[in-house]
C-alpha cells in the first residue's frame, strides 16, 4: 500500500514524530511499509485474533489442509489463499485512501460462527467446523477493519470458502446423472445398452460409472477458477453471475459428454483405445478444451477496469470517533477461545474397552445362528470400534444382521460418513440397483424408519440365478433411531453435550431376494420379534453395567 497525500493527523506519520518503546517501534515499521498510522494501529490488532484464530483451531486448520493433500478433487484449494493475497494486494491503492474502523456489532455474527464450529467439532462434522474456521477468518476483517474495507475485499474474502473441502456428498447424483446420459446416449447412437444402476453392458464390453466419472472435480475446479474469471474480466454483477452460472453448468456437461465420448471410442476400436491410462488423459483434455473455449467465449463481453481512484477519495469513511481496535480485538478472541474451551470439558476419557457386540446364537420366534454365510457381500463401513455379523434361519427363511459400533468418534472413525456405502463403485460384484425409505412397526417402538436397498450380484460361471439382497438399515444412536443423516449428527451433539459419550451404531439386517416376493415380510417377521434384543444388545454395548428402557425415534428426514 503506498501513503496517500495529506496531514500526519488525516493518517500519515510526520517525517519529525518521535514516541517512545512499543509507539516509535510501531511507527518506524509503519514508515518503512509505507502504511498510514490508522492502518498499522488497526492491522496489529487484526493480526492478534487472526494468530489467535490460527492457534486456537489450529486442528480444524490442519484437517483441510489435509484433504487438498490426499483428495485431488480438492488440490486446487492450495492456490486459494495465494490468490486472494494477490486479489487484496491489487486493492492496496484504493485500500490507502481508507480509515479502517472496527464494527463491534459483527461480533454477533463471529459468536454464531464460533458456535457453529463448536458443534461441527462436537460431532465430527467436518464440513460444518470447516465453513465455520473459515466464515471466522473472514469476520475478522469487517470486525477489526470495518464494512468499508470489507465492501473493497468482498470478493477475496468470499473467495477464500475454496479453501473449505466441501461438495464430495453430491458425488453419487453426479454419478448417477452421468450413467442416465451416457445411456441415453448410447441408445441414441444405436447401441444397445444394458443397465443395472452404475453399471451398463454393450456389445463390445463392460462399463461402470465410478467416483472419478462423477465429474466432482471438473465441477470444483471449473467453479473456482470462473469465479475468478468473472470477478477479473466483468464488471457487471449480471455478467458475473452468468459466467459463474456457466462455470457451474458446462462442466456437468461436459463431463457427460467426456464419459459418453470415452465409451463410444472403446467401442468403435474394439477396446483398444479409452479403456486404460488414455482414458484419464482423453477426459482431461476434453475437459480443458472445454473450458478454454468458455474463457475465450466469456472474453470477447470482458469489460476494462475501473479508473484507479484519485488521491484522497474516500479519505473519510469512518474518519469521525469509531470504538478503538484492541478491545474489539480482545472480545473476538474470547469468542474463538470460548468453544474451545468448551470442547475440551466434553472430551470424553478414551475408553480401552472393546464394545461387546457379541450376537446370541438363538432369538425369538424360533431364529437360531447358522455358521453358513448368507451372503458373500460385505457393506463399507469401515474404521468401526467394533463389528458384529451373523446369519439366522427359521425354516427355509434366512436373514443377516451386521452391525458397525462407534465410540471416541473422530475424523476417522465417525458414525456418519460419505465413506459408509453398501457398495464401493469399484466392486464388480455386487451393485445397487435402487433405494428407498420404509418403516416397519415394532411393539414397544412404533414406527422403526428404514433406510432401503435393493443389491444385485454379478453373473458367476455355472449359476443358474444372480444373488439379490434387501438391505434394511438405521442408525442407533444412544437409543434413539433415524435414518438421517442430520438427525444422528443432533443426536450425537445432544448426547456429548449431556455427557453422555457418543455412543452410536448402524444396524443392518438383510435377506434374499426371490421370485416369490418373500423379502420384505420375513425382514418385518424378524425385526418385530427381535429388534429388542438388538437394541438391547447395543444398550448393552453402551453401557455395561445399565439398561435403559425405551426408545426415542427420530425423524427418518
Amino acid at each position: 500500500m503506498s501513503t496517500p497525500p495529506g496531514r500526519p493527523e488525516e493518517g500519515g506519520f510526520a517525517p519529525g514524530a518521535t514516541t517512545h518503546g512499543a509507539k516509535a517501534w510501531l511507527a518506524s515499521a509503519a514508515l518503512r511499509l509505507s502504511l498510514p498510522a490508522a492502518w498499522s494501529r488497526a492491522l496489529w490488532p487484526w493480526a492478534a485474533v487472526l494468530a489467535a484464530l490460527l492457534l486456537l483451531l489450529s486442528n480444524t486448520a490442519a484437517s483441510m489442509v489435509a484433504i487438498w493433500a490426499r483428495s485431488e478433487t480438492y488440490t486446487h484449494a492450495f492456490v486459494v489463499p495465494p490468490i486472494a493475497l494477490w486479489l487484496v494486494w491489487r486493492r492496496r491503492a484504493e485500500l490507502a485512501t481508507m480509515l479502517p474502523r472496527p464494527s463491534p456489532w459483527v461480533l454477533a455474527a463471529m459468536a454464531l460462527a464460533a458456535l457453529a464450529w463448536f458443534v461441527g467439532d462436537l460431532v465430527v462434522a467436518n464440513a460444518l467446523s470447516q465453513l465455520a474456521f473459515t466464515a471466522l477468518l473472514v469476520l475478522t476483517v469487517p470486525a477489526l477493519l470495518g464494512w468499508a474495507v470489507t465492501r473493497a475485499l468482498l470478493f477475496p474474502l468470499l473467495f477464500l470458502f475454496f479453501t473449505v473441502p466441501i461438495g464430495e456428498s453430491l458425488t453419487p447424483m453426479l454419478m448417477q446423472a452421468t450413467a442416465d446420459f451416457t445411456v441415453l446416449a448410447l441408445r441414441a447412437s444405436g447401441v444397445p445398452v444394458y443397465r443395472e444402476g452404475l453399471q451398463f453392458v454393450i456389445p463390445s464390453g463392460n462399463w461402470s460409472v465410478v467416483e472419478a466419472c462423477s465429474g466432482i472435480r471438473y465441477l470444483m475446479a471449473s467453479f473456482m477458477v470462473g469465479s475468478l474469471f468473472a470477478y477479473l474480466n466483468y464488471r457487471s454483477s449480471l455478467r458475473r453471475a452468468v459466467f459463474i452460472a456457466v462455470s457451474l453448468l458446462l462442466p456437468v456437461l461436459a463431463n457427460w459428454l467426456r464419459a459418453y465420448m470415452i465409451v463410444m471410442l472403446g467401442h468403435l476400436s474394439d477396446n483398444r483405445i479409452a479403456t486404460g491410462v488414455d482414458h484419464v488423459l482423453y477426459g482431461w483434455v476434453f475437459f480443458g478444451v472445454v473450458i478454454m473455449a468458455m474463457f475465450m467465449i466469456g472474453a470477447r463481453w470482458a469489460e476494462p477496469d475501473h479508473e484507479p481512484p484519485a488521491p484522497g477519495a474516500g479519505r473519510g469513511a469512518g474518519v469521525s470517533g469509531g470504538p478503538a481496535a484492541w478491545p474489539v480485538a480482545l472480545v473476538a478472541i474470547l469468542l474463538i477461545a470460548l468453544p474451545t474451551l468448551a470442547q475440551r470439558q466434553l472430551v470424553m476419557p478414551v475408553s480401552a474397552q472393546q464394545p461387546d457386540l457379541a450376537l446370541p446364537g438363538t432369538l425369538d420366534d424360533g431364529w437360531q445362528a447358522t455358521d453358513r454365510p448368507l451372503t458373500t457381500w460385505q457393506p463399507r463401513f469401515g474404521d468401526a470400534s467394533a463389528q458384529a455379523r451373523q446369519s439366522y434361519r427359521r425354516g427355509d427363511a434366512r436373514v443377516g444382521v451386521f452391525i458397525a459400533y462407534y465410540r471416541d468418534q473422530n475424523e476417522t472413525r465417525k458414525l456418519v460418513s460419505s465413506t459408509h456405502v453398501l457398495v464401493d463403485s469399484t466392486d464388480f460384484a455386487w451393485n445397487q440397483l435402487a433405494q428407498g425409505e420404509g418403516r416397519v412397526a415394532v411393539d414397544g417402538f412404533g414406527l422403526v424408519p428404514l433406510r432401503t436397498a435393493d443389491l444385485l450380484a454379478a453373473q458367476r460361471p455355472g449359476q443358474a440365478e444372480r444373488d439379490r439382497l434387501l438391505v434394511w438399515r438405521l442408525y442407533w444412536v444412544g437409543g434413539r433411531l433415524t435414518t438421517s443423516d442430520l438427525v444422528a449428527k443432533l443426536f450425537t451433539a445432544w448426547q456429548r453435550l449431556r455427557g453422555q459419550g457418543d455412543e452410536s451404531a448402524m444396524l443392518m439386517v438383510y435377506t434374499a431376494q426371490t421370485e416369490s416376493g418373500r423379502a420384505v415380510p420375513v425382514l418385518e417377521a424378524f425385526l418385530r420379534a427381535n429388534f429388542r434384543a438388538l437394541d438391547a444388545l447395543l444398550r448393552a454395548a453402551a453401557h455395561p453395567a445399565t439398561e435403559s428402557a425405551s426408545p426415542t425415534i427420530g425423524n427418518s428426514g
